[in-house]
């Protein structure tokens, strides 16, 4: 079995999106009723326009879980596995006034590390992105905000996409250019296209290099999806490029 990340998808300008990459792989991930999640690691930039592997191991015989993994050759792209669900308790959700005043404070209107970037980039054609604005709002919570219009084409991988990158600027990738490391995300109803989603982020910590955040989206005040990455600041967001295959 393959996975084609299409350009149309990136982040970085030479690599994948990871939000929507993790969704991607997260959709060939069998879950359990007693492990809802997925979670999924990052450990290369994602190759885009070229066929990767997805090869699913055998499970784990101490936890009955199979680990599926992301090739690109013989370099090891992303892992994704089936996990217990997320319990952490949550704030209370933005509104949809609240999320649209924030976005009139979104950083990357001014300085943004990757201004291709599907999820929430500036350099995009109206509706050939997500078009998300995350800022911060005005309450001194610390928690970002946006709204999103759910397209026609939404899916797993969409979906994940628009969890992604508003985590990414609450834990403060404006002037601190970040990378996805590992997203857990739980969908527990797909939103309808056309839905007005507002989608509320918060840093959750830091250790070094690495920055936690999480992320949930609501349509009409109801829970419908929520997230948890790690981010890694990268030195040089020009650096962030797949492996050249042999």
């Amino acid at each position: 079995m393959e996975l084609t990340v299409p350009r149309r998808y990136c982040g970085p300008p030479a690599s994948g999106n990871g939000g929507w990459v993790s969704g991607a792989l997260a959709a060939h991930v069998r879950t359990a009723a007693s492990l809802p999640a997925v979670g999924v690691r990052l450990s290369s930039p994602p190759p885009l326009d070229r066929p990767l592997a997805l090869v699913a191991d055998d499970p784990d015989p101490l936890t009955a879980t199979a680990v599926t993994r992301l090739l690109d050759g013989d370099t090891l792209v992303a892992t994704g596995t089936a996990v217990a669900p997320l319990d952490e308790p949550v704030p209370a959700p933005a509104d949809v006034d609240a999320a649209r005043a924030a976005e009139d404070r979104y950083e990357g209107a001014e300085d943004h590390p990757f201004p291709t970037c599907f999820s929430c980039g500036t350099d995009r054609a109206p509706g050939d992105g997500l078009g998300l604005r995350p800022g911060p709002l005005e309450d001194g919570s610390g928690r970002y905000a946006t709204t999103w219009t759910v397209p026609d084409d939404v899916d797993d991988a969409v979906l994940w996409a628009a969890l992604d990158c508003p985590g990414g600027w609450s834990a403060g990738i404006a002037g601190r250019p970040m990378v996805l490391g590992t997203m857990t995300a739980q969908v527990f109803v797909r939103p309808e296209p056309g839905a007005l989603a507002v989608v509320t982020a918060w840093q959750r910590g830091a250790d070094g290099r690495r920055h936690r955040s999480a992320t949930m989206l609501h349509v009409g005040g109801e829970l419908l999806a929520r997230a948890e990455a790690t981010w890694i600041t990268v030195a040089d967001p020009a650096a962030v490029r797949p492996a050249a295959r042999a």
